[in-house]
């Protein structure tokens, strides 16, 4: 069992989504809640705005985990908590196809020959 420390940044699952803030399950034993107030300095009219039940987010530990309860107080106030996600670029397809690779390739091929034929020479 993990005992969560202040200060510790956490990652997490939400597992809810309610008025006053968001449940996020952090391993078998802990689960949190980030308090509608320790979402945004801003007001946060919807929790739902910020996070989706079944997201991964980081978290900041606000207070040391009770070990009674299994519980910990979260936040996401001043702190990175998305993880980013790298967005694949679609693939563009152009009208010459593999044209352009068709008319490069003997030139590709007879420069890596000549290049192999100076390294032979050489030893």
């Amino acid at each position: 069992m993990n005992q969560y420390k202040k200060g510790e940044i956490v990652t997490g699952c939400v597992t809810g989504i309610e008025k006053y803030g968001i449940f996020v399950s952090l391993d078998e034993y802990y689960s949190g809640l980030i308090h509608i107030s320790e979402i945004s300095d801003f007001f946060v009219k919807n929790p739902s705005d910020y996070v989706y039940v079944g997201e991964t987010i980081k978290a900041l530990v606000i207070d040391d985990s009770d070990l009674d309860s299994y519980h910990v107080k979260l936040s996401i106030k001043n702190i990175d908590y998305k993880f980013t996600k790298k967005k694949r670029k679609k693939i563009i397809e152009t009208t010459s196809g593999f044209k352009t690779l068709q008319e490069a390739l003997p030139g590709w091929i007879e420069t890596k020959k000549e290049e192999i034929l100076s390294t032979m020479k050489k030893n």
